[in-house]
């Protein structure tokens, strides 16, 4: 005999709906994006990336939320602006463009392993950078910032400035400690 739908629920059916939903729930959560808030003073005078530096799986989401101020968030690539490239070489580059409001976001999946480095277009020369590590260090973000130079097809390419190249924690301390605050940044 042929157990209809409504058969199947009250035979168990919804017990087994029901324990479906259940890990479903905590896969929810494992998948949640990773958060990294963009922030300033009241006057603008600090900006900042929190957390500054994130270890995470391959394919994870990473999500940045304006707090505060105008911002973007930016991959080290020639692409934007002439940038040197400070991703993975087969990773996609992003940029959000500007970010207006408060609780505006931005997603990136993270899908090839090495590091990541990145900026906020307009604050990039007062430090405002972060650096993902993904799985492991590795790629051009793991090399000196000036890796690139005299190589061809690098002429246009922008150095990172001083006070970026200052606040970005190393690889392997974010591998370390998994997540970097701007407060924690020391050498």
């Amino acid at each position: 005999m042929k157990q209809s739908r409504r058969g199947f629920v009250k035979s168990g059916g919804l017990a087994l709906a029901g324990f479906v939903l259940l890990p479903g729930r905590r896969l929810y959560s494992a998948l949640a994006p990773e958060i990294i808030e963009m922030r300033s003073d009241t006057v603008g005078s600090k900006v900042w990336f929190d957390p500054i530096g994130l270890f995470v799986k391959p394919g994870t989401t990473v999500r940045w939320i304006v707090r505060e101020n105008v911002h973007t968030t930016t991959a080290y690539h020639p692409r934007n602006d002439h940038h040197s490239l400070r991703i993975p070489e087969h990773a996609k580059s992003w940029d959000s463009g500007f970010l207006v409001n408060p609780g505006s976001h931005f997603d990136v999946t993270l899908t090839v392993p090495g590091v990541y480095d990145y900026y906020c277009a307009p604050h990039e020369a007062a430090g405002m950078v972060g650096r993902i590590v993904v799985g492991k260090a590795g790629g051009p973000g793991s090399e000196a910032f000036d890796y690139w130079v005299g190589k061809p097809g690098t002429d246009a390419w922008r150095h990172v400035p001083g006070p970026a190249r200052r606040a970005l924690p190393s690889a392997a301390r974010i591998i370390a400690e998994h997540r970097i605050h701007p407060a924690q940044r020391g050498k």
